[in-house]
């Protein structure tokens, strides 16, 4: 397991070379703006889905105050709302839809996708496998641009007069195929498609550098088997986002077609006003097929993320290694080729042939078994370890806990004939909101308290930290928990008000409970806001390393420059999880650390790679002269 790597000596020797170069000086716009270091990049993705997700819990926020208070005037809101309100203070039924709309597209792609994975997959990879950068810096830089050329445009949409895109974040045609359908198929929904194609643009740009570091930039040693469970969920993320974004790119290509060019992709048989259309030929379920084809490896794109950055923490904290290494990139592989192949259980109450319809619900339930395989790792692992509770273990087992109870109702919504019934109610809501949105947020969350100090510099308020873990965890649970009871009692989601229904009257209780959650969770989002920007400027200088973690970007200095290494990029020797080791002087071994050092601590066959330590020097040496 502990062998030599030397497939990628050239490489290493060419980046030490030239490692002072890139510690340039540049000035404040090639530093700050249009940098090609990628910890710079991570940080300019991090902020702005940082600004996102306030942006998108305010929205939520906003249609939760209908919901919660029906009878409610919402005048006060009008300074921020302006005619999208009824003159009786209530929120206009189309922009109710628009709000929904808009929250769900900012929390999955602009949060959970770009905020997530672009941070963290642009700031470990490179430091933790011993780069000077990315593959290509410049491309990097346009991963980051495109995006916020695509924030841009969609933040513009929330001004304009007929209102952002009003078909729900899936955008299903005929409604976001006919301009003049409703005033959110208009302009607003024009600029969602020139949005998001910017967006899947720089995914693509970030995917490829991803893959292309980790596969050729490795530093000498760093042996797939040697990886950390961070890198190969990066990895599996932008591979999975390479193969599956193309597909949303033809989608909303057509859909741009059928809107401006006559065509009928998605259209036929349409009537508004009475008056039929032209359109003949068309399938709104085609649409729906190449929609979910990316809509469900999207749920893997944003989950891998955050179970692979829990990995290393729960590691880390339990002074434990991991349990089951090969198993959690077994499974993680698993459920890469398995996301690809379940799109249709999104689809069951499309009229589809019922043995296609079990051929989903088979595939579905089995992506269950390696998502089991991880919980029971992560368990095992937790299991008589030396916990340290810091902000990040907290929310790293927050979302385990979410990982979970959404993970089981998903077992439900598997079965086909259990999701034709629950189709289109808060159980729905309820499931995708904590197997995905809280769990892939809580990952989030939990990297950048364990990573802070390497990105700034200065430790995070740890006070402030389980503060804002208890608000949080605690607001997730009621806000979602409820919804599944209404959800099996058939409350519908989208619905802009249901007060009109007698059948959902007793339910009024708990949809105040759930607002009141939703605000409250919310508003402790700024404990963690205060203490990131504070801590920014004034936190406690971190340590080294204030982990006592294994991985090597914290063998860097404590603000690194462009190159991460002054010097020769360290060698790796061991796998990264090498915590409490019987006979070890203390409970951690770096990778870097040669297992010519650790004598008392050596397994049988971890002394037979000492042999192999002076070989790998000697080949160093040679390819550098």
């Amino acid at each position: 397991m502990a062998t030599i790597d030397t497939h990628s000596h050239a490489a290493v020797a060419h980046h030490d070379e030239h490692g002072h170069d890139h510690a340039h000086h540049g000035n404040f716009w090639t530093n700050y703006i249009f940098s090609e270091d990628h910890k710079v990049i991570a940080k300019q993705f991090l902020i702005t889905g940082m600004a996102w997700a306030l942006i998108g819990g305010a929205l939520s926020v906003i249609f939760r105050l209908q919901l919660g208070f029906p009878e409610a005037n919402l005048s006060w809101l009008k300074p921020i709302l302006g005619g999208w309100l009824t003159p009786d203070g209530k929120i206009d039924p189309e922009f109710y839809l628009a709000l929904v709309t808009m929250h769900g597209t900012i929390m999955v792609f602009f949060v959970l996708t770009a905020g997530l994975s672009g941070t963290f997959s642009n700031f470990l990879i490179p430091l933790q496998v011993g780069a000077r950068d990315m593959a290509s810096g410049f491309m990097n830089m346009l991963s980051y641009w495109f995006f916020f050329a695509s924030s841009c445009i969609m933040f513009t949409s929330l001004f304009i007069s007929t209102g952002p895109a009003a078909g729900g974040w899936v955008i299903y045609p005929p409604l976001s195929a006919l301009p003049q359908a409703i005033s959110g198929s208009g302009l607003g929904m024009t600029l969602w498609l020139v949005s998001m194609a910017l967006f899947i643009v720089s995914s693509l740009l970030g995917s490829i550098n991803y893959i292309t570091t980790v596969i050729n930039m490795r530093t000498v040693g760093m042996s797939f088997t040697k990886l950390p469970l961070t890198i190969w969920a990066f990895l599996l993320t932008a591979i999975i986002g390479i193969l599956s974004f193309p597909v949303l790119f033809a989608a909303a290509l057509l859909l741009i077609f059928d809107r401006s060019f006559g065509t009928s992709f998605y259209l036929s048989d349409i009537y508004i006003g009475g008056e039929a259309l032209p359109n003949q030929g068309g399938s709104p379920i085609l649409f729906q097929h190449l929609f979910w084809f990316l809509g469900h490896p999207e749920v893997y794109i944003v989950l891998l993320p955050a179970l692979g950055i829990t990995s290393e923490i729960i590691a880390t904290n339990s002074r434990k290694p991991i349990f089951g290494y090969k198993a959690m990139v077994g499974s993680m592989l698993f459920i890469a080729i398995l996301s690809f192949v379940v799109w249709a259980h999104h689809m069951f109450v499309t009229g589809m042939n019922p043995f296609l319809g079990s051929i989903f619900t088979l595939l579905t339930l089995i992506i269950a078994v390696p998502s089991a395989v991880k919980i029971f790792n992560y368990v095992t692992t937790l299991w008589k370890g030396n916990i340290h509770f810091t902000p990040a273990m907290l929310f790293s087992i927050g979302l385990v806990s979410f990982f979970l109870t959404g993970g089981i109702t998903g077992i439900v919504l598997g079965n086909s004939a259990l999701d034709i019934q629950l189709h289109d109610t808060y159980f729905i809501v309820a499931h995708f909101h904590l197997v995905m949105g809280s769990a892939s947020f809580f990952g989030m969350v939990a990297g950048i308290y364990h990573w802070f100090p390497k990105m700034f510099g200065r430790m995070m308020n740890a006070k402030l930290g389980y503060l804002h873990f208890w608000f949080t965890f605690v607001g997730v649970y009621m806000v979602f928990f409820p919804m599944h009871y209404i959800g099996i009692a058939g409350f519908p989601r989208r619905y802009y008000s249901w007060t009109n229904f007698e059948t959902f009257s007793g339910f009024a209780d708990l949809n105040f409970m759930i607002s009141v959650a939703a605000i409250i969770t919310f508003a402790a989002q700024f404990i963690f806001l205060f203490n990131f920007i504070y801590s920014i400027f004034r936190g406690r200088l971190a340590p080294a390393n204030p982990w006592n973690s294994n991985t090597i970007e914290w063998t860097t200095p404590r603000h690194p420059q462009h190159g991460n290494w002054p010097g020769e990029i360290p060698t790796v020797y061991r796998w990264p999880y090498d915590y409490s080791k019987p006979g070890a002087k203390e409970d951690f071994i770096p990778q870097h650390i040669p297992y010519s050092e650790t004598p008392e601590s050596n397994l049988p066959h971890e002394n037979e790679e000492i042999k192999l330590e002076g070989v790998g020097a000697a080949i160093i040496v040679e390819e550098k002269h």
